[in-house]
């Protein structure tokens, strides 16, 4: 649920902003507050604190620059998500308003409902992003220091095992051995300092070990400390989620088709897929149905195969109806030479009208409702599949489900993906 609050002192603008915004923004459901005056929506400001303001610039009793500042003075740094409308096209005043902490700029009388809802929204969205960079920008800061002290904890280890090699290079076939294994370390710890240079995940799994042998050892009888464990637990879960999609998104970039290929047998590796999603498939009461007997096995870079399936069926589970648990078929089949995969649910569906354009898109979700995410899974998904030649196939309709099909395309052509709104 989303608040907007409009702040403008004529009633009929007030009106059609109301008729325009209606009750929902895509899938945001909306609630609106309104004030005549700055005093009147200083107040409302106080009391709901909204999601996005709607300000007109010309009030009785201030104007909407001087109203801008007083509600930044009573919100967190870079926390206000404030869209300027004036009668006027001044560009500028549409320049000042975004200077002084305004996200977007209409003019009354040159948008429709379309413009405004996709404004609003649009400015809801990058407030939320910036709020969500802020909160972690002081993990990674704390991340990125305790990197460089394992770099020259490292530097240091490095430097021991030359000197130790160098002396071991006098001695005898005993210590020749020896020096053998040590120049294996060494170059283990060559490897270890890349990875640490270039990837954060080993600090944030030492920071993981760390909390989980506080939280096992150590004993707490005040529960507001018990309340700050569970939240640094969240914060570790987000961060370590966000920085693995990213180094996955790295590495199919860095690395594309260097994999080989093999046959893939689909039950073994469905299996394997389904036995990593146990804990979400109990939980949510889903169940998984199969049917390869067209296609028992596929020639494809198996861990790659493994991660589409991972994602596609983990996304069926996550974005279930809450009215009812997930059914989900997963199915192979042989169409004009092609391996085709096919995922089906009967989850939330997507509207593919007015968002299949961004559906594969990097840091995109389209239930933010549903759960936790990045965003990452289906542009993580069509790298895979299109690394492999292939491309995929979506139908959908909104409150029914979701069908993938992936075309694994043998002679490693590339063909565009297909969208379908099912009605």
């Amino acid at each position: 649920m989303k608040k907007i609050l409009l702040v403008d002192d004529n009633e009929h603008d007030r009106m059609l902003c109301r008729r325009f915004l209606g009750k929902q923004i895509g899938h945001e459901r909306l609630e609106i507050f309104e004030a005549t005056s700055g005093e009147e929506g200083i107040a409302q400001f106080r009391r709901v604190r909204p999601d996005c303001v709607l300000l007109d610039h010309n009030l009785l009793d201030t104007d909407g620059l001087t109203l801008l500042q007083d509600l930044r003075a009573l919100s967190p740094p870079d926390a206000l998500c404030v869209v300027m409308i004036t009668g006027g096209g001044s560009e500028e005043l549409a320049v000042r308003a975004l200077n002084n902490g305004a996200l977007d700029y209409l003019v009354k009388g040159r948008f429709d409902q379309e413009l405004l809802c996709k404004t609003v929204l649009h400015a809801i969205e990058k407030n939320e992003w910036r709020q969500y960079v802020g909160r972690y920008h002081g993990q990674l800061q704390t991340v990125n220091q305790q990197l460089r002290e394992s770099l020259d904890e490292l530097t240091e280890a490095r430097q021991q095992v030359q000197q130790t090699n160098a002396q071991l290079l006098a001695a005898n076939q005993e210590v020749e051995a020896r020096n053998k294994e040590l120049a294996r370390t060494n170059r283990d710890l060559d490897n270890f300092v890349y990875a640490a240079s270039h990837d954060l995940k080993q600090p944030i799994n030492n920071l993981r070990g760390l909390f989980d042998e506080l939280r096992r050892t150590a004993t707490f009888d005040d529960p507001e400390e018990a309340q700050v464990l569970r939240l640094v637990d969240e914060s570790l879960r987000d961060l370590t989620t966000t920085v693995t999609d990213l180094s996955a998104v790295v590495q199919v970039d860095r690395a594309p088709g260097e994999e080989n290929t093999e046959p893939v047998l689909l039950a073994d590796l469905t299996a394997d897929v389904l036995q990593t999603l146990r804990p979400q498939l109990l939980s949510a009461q889903g169940t998984v149905r199969t049917c390869f007997d067209q296609l028992p096995e596929v020639v494809a870079v198996r861990t790659s195969l493994r991660t589409i399936l991972l994602n596609l069926l983990a996304n069926a589970v996550k974005y279930r109806q809450p009215e009812r648990p997930p059914r989900i078929t997963l199915r192979s089949r042989l169409a004009d030479n092609q391996a085709v995969l096919e995922v089906q649910d009967n989850g939330l569906g997507i509207d593919l009208e007015r968002n299949g354009a961004e559906l594969f898109h990097l840091f995109r979700r389209f239930h933010p409702e549903a759960g936790e995410g990045t965003g990452v899974g289906l542009f993580l998904v069509n790298r895979l599949v299109q690394a492999q030649g292939g491309h995929i196939e979506v139908e959908s309709t909104l409150g029914e489900g979701t069908t993938f099909r992936i075309f694994l395309n043998q002679a490693g052509r590339s063909s565009p993906l297909v969208l379908t709104q099912r009605k």
